[in-house]
């Protein structure tokens, strides 16, 4: 296993650059990482390991079949990990094409290079065709949402299972159930070794500002407001990006081809409840006269917001042996220290392409 190639897409965005930081620093793969570099790519995120001599970086886009030949050519890998896409609901909202182009598109692009590959292997080395693996990461954002505690009382029976029905909300979450749809299709109609993975909300160090938990630290630093949409009543349930990151290896090792995973955090929380947390956390490591709580406002309620997510992640933990190392607590408190400890980072990318400004339809 020492020896064998990991495609991974995406591997400068937030998910993509932990798995390749965790596959670098814990295990003895070749890494690829291909990243097209939109405005939520950084390769500053791997800087850590850019000068590893087992990983390799191509800057390309996902639709673009010649260079996606060209990548599993030249490469031969044996495990695909397919990050790459469009992830924020809000962008979806104002600019539904890009998530229509990039996340269906650009799965089904990236699946017929695979199939194409995989059916040369089958010629040329049979037991490396044997062994090749197409792991998707997804989102449990393609469920819809789950009955909020104060409309019944029995919400924490009701969990997203692998199992399921898809009701996605969002153009961002319809993109992504259509590319879940594509490689079950592509698996079952032509045989492709395909794994799925559907997981709750990530955290963590280097995750783009636009996201909750980072836009909340940053704005609370600056003095800025907390934006809360609407009562900030809305359950996610929070999953630490490298618990994630050792999750995913761990499915593209040893999972079981054709099936899908869940993978969540167990930690169900209410937005309101996490901006307090991150506000109390800095309050102690960055204590002031003002209460960073007094920062909190209330602003219009995004169009469409699902109510609740909450993951039953029993399969992976009975199948496979995974658990979340961190809780919400120690795993918030580490990303809120990180973002203190690398003021360049955030700074590089609040100059560039993304001031913390609000998106979507109800800015």
């Amino acid at each position: 296993m020492s020896q064998k190639t990991f495609l991974v897409t995406g591997g400068a965005g937030f998910i993509g650059s932990a798995v390749v930081r965790e596959l670098i620093n814990n295990t003895g793969y070749k890494v690829v990482n291909i990243d097209k570099l939109t405005y939520a790519g950084n390769l500053e995120s791997l800087a850590s390991v850019e000068d590893n001599p087992r990983y390799t970086f191509i800057q390309a886009d996902i639709c673009d079949a010649d260079a996606m030949a060209k990548a599993f050519s030249q490469h031969q890998p044996d495990v695909v990990m397919h990050l790459a896409a469009e992830s924020h609901v809000d962008r979806s909202i104002d600019g539904p094409a890009a998530f229509i182009e990039t996340n269906i598109v650009g799965t089904y692009t990236l699946l017929e290079a695979a199939r194409t590959y995989w059916k040369s292997q089958q010629e040329i080395d049979a037991e490396k065709a044997t062994g090749f693996r197409f792991h998707h990461i997804s989102t449990d954002e393609v469920y819809g949402d789950l009955p909020h505690p104060g409309e019944t009382a029995n919400a924490e029976q009701h969990l997203f299972t692998e199992t399921t029905a898809y009701a996605p909300s969002s153009p961002y979450s319809a993109s992504k159930a259509s590319s879940d749809h594509l490689v079950r299709a592509w698996q079952r109609t032509y045989g492709l070794p395909t794994l799925v993975t559907n997981c709750s909300n990530n955290y963590g160090p280097y995750h783009f500002p636009e996201k909750l938990v980072p836009l909340v630290i940053l704005n609370a630093l600056a003095g800025k407001p907390l934006p809360v949409y609407g009562d900030g009543s809305q359950i996610r349930d929070w999953l630490y990006v490298e618990d994630h990151a050792r999750a995913l290896i761990l499915v593209a090792q040893k999972g079981a081809l054709g099936e899908t995973y869940n993978i969540g955090g167990h930690n169900e929380k209410q937005n309101l409840e996490v901006v307090q947390t991150i506000c109390d956390t800095l309050q102690d490591l960055v204590p002031k006269e003002t209460r960073y709580r007094d920062q909190i406002t209330f602003v219009k309620d995004r169009p469409g917001h699902d109510l609740r997510y909450a993951i039953n992640a029993s399969k992976i933990e009975r199948e496979l042996g995974w658990a979340p190392k961190e809780t919400f607590e120690t795993g918030l408190r580490k990303t809120v220290q990180w973002y203190l400890e690398n003021e360049t980072w955030w700074q590089r990318v609040q100059n560039g392409s993304y001031q913390g400004e609000r998106l979507g339809v109800g800015a």
